[in-house]
């Protein structure tokens, strides 16, 4: 049932975007803008500063390039989650405990207009950046970046369900979500070993914003991680990484929610 109603939900959402295309180009051309002011502000800065630690432009494209594909997997397909405090405190949520399926999933699984257009421009800059820097594209790249992106999106999906299950003890979260993505898109655009150790730390075990970039650009390209000095071969740990902060997530959701339901008895 629930692959049913899932399947229903992206055919709506695919009947919208054809029915509503210059919306959907509206929102790819501002994509487009958002994504190239962010590689201009890295191209100009690598052009005051030739190489940062050790990571020269070409290097930083494909880092941000790799982030690029697990924020835009999340954000086609899990952004929805950030609706939840906002159907809690308007009373909507209510109705979602009394309906069969998980209420997470009704949650997520409303029909709205939810475009690709991050995805698909991620797609396209990582395969230019990956030609750019000269990565070898083998077997090993073809079968691991595919696992880094949607690793990366679990990651993505995980801190931000958090986020929103904290809307069961605090109503008004919205300035906690937008502080936490601003940090992400802000601290992921370089190699974490240009920050000071606690940030480093951070950045590698509590918000494992690291692992959607930075650890699998290092064992992709070959480099010396020079943030904790930890083996390049850390960055195969992505998709763990990105399932056990969703499991996590998604018990602390389970307790919210147990929270909620008393509350509304």
């Amino acid at each position: 049932m629930s692959l049913a109603a899932y399947l229903q939900y992206w055919r709506i959402n695919l009947l919208t975007m054809i029915e509503y295309r210059a919306n959907f180009f509206m929102w790819f051309g501002f994509t487009i803008v958002y994504h190239a002011t962010a590689i201009g502000a890295l191209w100009v800065t690598l052009h005051q500063f030739p190489s940062m630690n050790g990571w020269d432009f070409r290097e930083m494209a494909f880092l941000y390039g790799l982030w690029m594909l697990g924020h835009g997997f999340h954000n086609t397909f899990f952004f929805t989650v950030g609706d939840v405090p906002a159907m809690i405190q308007e009373g909507r949520f209510d109705r979602f405990l009394v309906r069969p399926l998980d209420p997470l999933f009704q949650a997520m699984t409303i029909p709205q207009q939810v475009w690709p257009d991050e995805l698909l421009l991620a797609i396209g800059f990582f395969a230019v950046a990956t030609a750019y820097v000269g990565a070898r594209v083998d077997v090993t790249f073809i079968t691991y970046v595919p696992l880094v992106m949607v690793g990366g999106a679990l990651i993505d999906f995980g801190i931000q369900l958090a986020i929103a299950t904290a809307a069961f003890w605090v109503i008004r979260i919205d300035s906690l979500r937008w502080v936490v993505m601003s940090l992400e898109q802000d601290f992921t655009r370089y190699p974490i070993s240009i920050y000071t150790r606690a940030v480093r730390f951070f950045l590698a075990f509590v918000f494992p914003f690291a692992f959607m970039n930075y650890f699998p650009a290092t064992f992709l390209l070959h480099k010396t991680d020079g943030a904790l000095s930890l083996s390049p071969s850390v960055g195969l740990l992505t998709p763990v990484v990105g399932v056990l902060w969703l499991a996590v997530a998604y018990a602390f959701w389970r307790v919210g929610l147990n929270r909620y339901q008393g509350t509304g008895s």
